[in-house]
């Protein structure tokens, strides 16, 4: 029986983020950018969906006179990731 894979996480991007934010404690926007390759705009959407969802917590703060980003994912992004892998493993022929 196959399990519904989440919509929000499977966009390739919004699924790259949240895989990123797993590994790390927290990740600034300019190094998700470098690692997922996306444009600042796209990216920019993307994590404001993650957020509105309550998978990722975003902070705005200033490094100097420059505005800084910071994104770290939420227990509820943890369960949905997890959830998210447990569904794709149920497409997985053994």
């Amino acid at each position: 029986m196959f399990k519904e894979l989440n919509p929000l996480l499977h966009s390739e991007l919004r699924l790259g983020i949240i895989s990123l934010l797993i590994s790390v404690e927290e990740a600034d926007f300019v190094y998700i950018r470098q690692q997922t390759g996306s444009t600042a705009g796209n990216l920019s959407i993307q994590i404001d969906k993650l957020n509105t969802a309550g998978y990722v917590e975003v902070t705005k703060s200033f490094k100097g006179k420059m505005p800084c980003t910071t994104c770290r994912i939420t227990p509820a992004g943890i369960d949905a990731f997890e959830e998210y892998v447990d569904a794709l493993k149920s497409y997985i022929v053994k």
